[in-house]
């Protein structure tokens, strides 16, 4: 599945309910002491964590929300009922970000609540401003405006496996053969312009779009997907057999990872030589030694066109996720 990871909408809490000038009714008199109630307080704008990382994609054409207002205060001292408020479900991983303050929170767990724009209060009525000298107040306060303004909400992926590696390094391909996604497929670089995502018995792969030199500093595709790497619990690096120079291809990925930072050149890493098919059986051996004595990682190689390169790749992902 394709996915919508950022966002920008605007949301307004509602207006608190304004207070009211009212008066007891007492039979035998005109009027009685004071008794306007308060308005209600406006609904507020809320995020709230879901399960369904296909939740930004309801923001990419409906971009205004608003909270109810807090209702007018009744006679006999009866407070305005309270403004529903607005809740915008989102991802969990979700950063939220107000644009006129630059504060920034984020949604950890499902069912988990922020208030990001609060509702206003609602005004008093003439009730509270009885006093010794002023027996019978015609005075009552207007309800607060609520707060407003944009949002811009940043899904970053809380995946199991991130699949990293320079463009056409294979990573769709892989992901497609290992939890039946449908991940675009093309001999050409950046086929894949935003993460992908698969079902690996029950955990998540995400597929990050190729990386280039400079990417850390936003060349290519960027920051805009090394975030989704952040979250990630293991990295599966894959260098490609079509690649003249794999220590090169490896050390040039690793490089944007370390200066991305977060992290990231500290979280579990295995390579894949992939595409093993497009050489033989003596040199791919010789490629993953290589591999291997120059990185320190442990390297296996894997063609989607051999069941048996997949299967123990499928064993070895298991045996990470479950240790870690």
């Amino acid at each position: 599945m394709a996915l919508v990871d950022e966002v920008t909408i605007r949301a307004e809490a509602g207006k608190g309910g304004d207070g009211v000038v009212r008066w007891l009714h007492i039979k035998g008199k005109e009027k009685g002491g004071p008794a306007g109630g308060d308005g209600g307080r406006g609904g507020d704008v809320v995020l709230e964590g879901v399960a369904d990382l296909e939740a930004l994609a309801r923001y990419r054409f409906e971009k205004s929300f608003k909270a109810v207002h807090g209702a007018p205060g009744g006679n006999r001292n009866r407070h305005g009922e309270d403004g529903t408020s607005c809740v915008l479900h989102v991802p969990v991983g979700t950063t939220a970000q107000t644009t006129h303050t630059g504060e920034e929170v984020e949604i950890n767990a499902v069912g988990e609540r922020i208030v990001v724009y609060k509702g206003g209060a609602g005004g008093r009525g003439n009730a509270h401003f009885k006093s010794s000298t002023n027996q019978n107040p015609f005075t009552a306060t207007k309800g607060k405006m609520g707060e407003g303004g944009d949002i811009v909400l940043i899904l970053k992926l809380i995946a199991d496996i991130g699949l990293v590696g320079l463009p056409n390094a294979g990573k769709s391909s892989l992901l497609n053969a290992l939890t039946h996604a449908k991940s675009k497929v093309g001999a050409y670089p950046f086929t894949t312009l935003e993460p992908a995502l698969g079902d690996f018995y029950g955990r998540i792969i995400a597929d990050i779009p190729g990386l280039i030199e400079g990417a850390s500093a936003g060349r290519g595709l960027g920051h805009k997907f090394l975030k989704h790497v952040e979250k990630t619990r293991v990295i599966v690096h894959l260098v490609s057999a079509e690649q003249d120079d794999p220590l090169s291809a490896y050390r040039e990925v690793r490089k944007e990872l370390e200066t991305f930072g977060a992290g990231l050149s500290t979280k579990r890493e295995i390579v894949l030589l992939s595409k093993t098919d497009l050489i033989s059986a003596e040199e791919s051996e010789k490629r993953q030694k290589q591999l291997s004595s120059k990185t320190g990682r442990e390297v296996l190689g894997v063609s989607i066109t051999d069941p048996g390169s997949l299967k123990a790749l499928s064993h070895k992902l298991t045996a990470l996720l479950a240790s870690s």
